[in-house]
């Protein structure tokens, strides 16, 4: 029998009181179980984190001394325990290192997905399906008019491009997909990276995902019109919003983070509406439960063949 409140949010987060645990908490917890190492999910100072190599290693860099007490390190698919839940991590696809959470509890199994996405990319593990009773997905972009177009065409838009481009994108899994794709279809393209950015492109290289050819910024390669691709984090992109003498472009699959309806790069992390109908039809839930966005849309098309409550 399903458990309605296997989780639920509280004051702190996400919390599973079967297991006395919180899913990617946003306040220090005593047991957190974190998805991926984007600032929205994993915090520092939790006291015991599980979660898999990669993440750690990304909470690490960021986080210094402040990263966590004691790191429990998880692979895909090994199961352990937590009170009374078995916990696996799946691939989530959506970064290196991101899992989708199953947890068992009673024979009954709930799939919480974190943020992830279908589309390939070569920066990270795949998205990998498996079967639950119950589907806790993120529904971010859950509704019938959202469809991703296809990355692939949207950085080609980067070889019409005949001069600097200064491109704006999260510094951790965004940055890294972009510089994969853009050694891969814009050779010619010479990639400069933020110093923010540079450490964590060397963690993807140490997991075994090179990304190409890329270096760090300098000032004086800049000044020169060799058709550079600098990439850098939101804010440093936000400062120079009156940059001359470059083309500015900002990675995302927010409508709203475009610099302009002309020169856009609509590249998203997350499931559309199609993706998550593909994930519910091969993982066969009994509910879906629905958080970090509006689960309408899902209610309203699975409301005579499928119980779907929304979390947040």
């Amino acid at each position: 029998m399903i458990v309605d409140d296997l989780i639920y949010f509280n004051g702190t987060g996400l919390y599973c009181p079967y297991g006395d645990f919180y899913l990617d908490a946003q306040l220090p917890v005593q047991n957190a179980v974190i998805s991926h190492a984007h600032g929205d999910h994993a915090v520092g100072n939790h006291i015991n984190i599980y979660c898999t190599s990669a993440t750690h290693q990304f909470m690490a860099s960021r986080y210094g001394k402040n990263a966590g007490k004691e790191f429990y390190i998880a692979s895909y698919h090994q199961k352990f325990t937590i009170g009374k839940v078995d916990i696996t991590l799946i691939p989530a696809g959506h970064m290196l290192g991101s899992a989708q959470v199953l947890m068992e509890y009673k024979s009954i199994k709930y799939l919480y997905t974190g943020d992830y996405k279908l589309q390939p990319d070569s920066s990270c593990e795949p998205y990998e399906f498996v079967k639950a009773d119950v589907l806790i997905t993120e529904s971010t972009f859950a509704n019938p008019e959202t469809k991703h177009p296809d990355p692939d065409q949207e950085i080609l838009k980067l070889a019409d491009v005949k001069m600097n481009i200064m491109l704006g994108a999260y510094a951790l899994g965004k940055s890294q997909r972009l510089i994969r794709m853009i050694n891969d279809l814009v050779p010619r393209k010479k990639i400069l990276v933020h110093h923010k950015v540079m450490p964590l492109c060397q963690i993807y290289e140490k997991n075994g995902f090179p990304l190409g050819k890329y270096e760090l910024y300098n000032r004086k390669s800049m000044k020169t019109q060799d058709e550079f691709v600098y990439i850098v984090p939101p804010f440093t992109f936000d400062s120079y919003s009156r940059a001359t003498g470059v083309k500015r472009l900002f990675a995302s699959g927010w409508k709203n983070l475009q610099v302009n309806d002309q020169d856009t790069l609509m590249i998203s992390d997350h499931v559309d509406w199609q993706d998550i109908l593909n994930v519910i039809e091969q993982t066969r839930p009994q509910q879906i439960w629905t958080l970090h966005g509006d689960g309408k849309h899902l209610a309203a098309n699975f409301s005579n063949t499928i119980f779907v409550k929304m979390l947040s």
